[in-house]
């Protein structure tokens, strides 16, 4: 998950800016650098256009047969420092090393299994999904039936629980993909950023419904109003006018704006039940605030670059910032979905009128 901007890095006059790879220097096993990504991309390139297909521009070769990529794939992969890849991976240069450049699908997909500064990144998401697909599986067979949840109580729960899942698996498969060339980067950014915006809707949904149960006219104005918020986040966040390096502010302002409309119904809530004195509100008010306190925590860590900015190269393949940001999210969702199983059980066994 990512609210960077390291694949959209366009001039002022919107032509890419991808960095020149023949100014790549550094000598690895007698070859240079910049000699390695220049031949990987251009015979990756000819390859693809005679026996390979594309999705959201990764290309995937139909069959190896003596095809100069798959004669690259079964090649180590080799991994770059800063200032040898080009200019759309760049983004952080107090990571100093630990990078992939241009890889085709198949050693995209192997460098899962190679350490890199991508890896706890991927993993963390990809381990995250499974976490809330196997909840998933017991919410439905053993939680809900055990406290007597109805049908609808079971739809609400298993679409919160599946856009946690989207959200993991977009963000795992920009992280995985970014280094297979810019316009593939560049669109699964694209699909990372829709993720964001699927998974803040899975915070939303179980809240407002179950927060607001008793209340339903304003449960309904508000699911439509978040709905409608993340429509016109998502639409104006993939205009190719406002996907570049120069709107990066703007972007993560309207994510930040998206988040904190929360506070709204959250605020709404509590005068509605009478304040502090009603149990609900006492009970649910402060995992509210925890989960604000966690998204603001990983944020910080995003914007800062803490604590590789402090230690440029110590934490390049663990410890890094954006890897506080996936693990704190992941945690957050986790607690966030646990909060929502503790209303609900409330829902179920406490009548409205009380």
């Amino acid at each position: 998950m990512t609210l960077d901007h390291t694949c959209t890095e366009t001039g002022t006059d919107g032509n890419n800016s991808l960095a020149p790879l023949g100014r790549y220097s550094e000598m690895e096993n007698g070859v240079s650098t910049s000699s390695g990504l220049k031949n990987r991309s251009s015979s990756s390139g000819d390859f693809a256009r005679q026996d390979t297909y594309h999705i959201l521009d990764v290309e995937i070769d139909r069959g190896c047969g003596n095809g100069v990529l798959c004669s690259a794939e079964s090649k180590k992969i080799e991994l770059y420092k800063y200032n040898d890849i080009p200019g759309f991976l760049k983004g952080n240069p107090y990571v100093t090393q630990g990078y992939r450049a241009f890889l085709p699908f198949s050693a995209c997909v192997k460098s899962l299994f190679v350490w890199n500064n991508e890896t706890i990144n991927v993993w963390s998401h990809l381990l995250g999904f499974v976490l809330f697909f196997f909840i998933m599986i017991y919410d439905n067979i053993i939680f809900i039936p055990g406290i007597h949840g109805t049908l609808a109580d079971h739809v609400i729960i298993t679409i919160g629980l599946m856009c946690y899942q989207f959200c993991m698996l977009c963000s795992a498969g920009y992280h995985i993909f970014l280094c297979h060339s810019e316009r593939a980067s560049r669109r699964w950014l694209a699909m990372d950023l829709a993720g964001i915006c699927i998974g803040l809707i899975g915070c939303y949904l179980p809240a407002v419904h179950y927060a607001f149960y008793c209340l339903s006219i304003w449960r309904d104005i508000y699911l439509l109003t978040v709905f409608l918020l993340c429509f016109a986040v998502l639409t104006i966040q993939l205009n190719p006018r406002y996907f570049a390096s120069q709107w990066w502010t703007q972007r993560v302002l309207l994510f930040c704006a998206l988040v904190a409309y929360g506070i709204i119904p959250t605020a709404h809530w509590v005068y509605l039940n009478g304040g502090w004195s009603h149990k609900l509100v006492q009970m649910f008010a402060p995992k509210v605030a925890r989960m604000y306190s966690m998204g603001v925590l990983a944020f910080v860590f995003y914007l800062t670059k803490f604590p590789e900015r402090c230690f440029p190269g110590i934490f390049d393949f663990i410890g890094s910032s954006h890897q506080w940001w996936h693990l704190i999210v992941v945690v957050a969702f986790w607690y966030w979905h646990q909060a929502g199983g503790e209303i609900l059980s409330y829902r179920t066994s406490t009548p409205c009128h009380v």
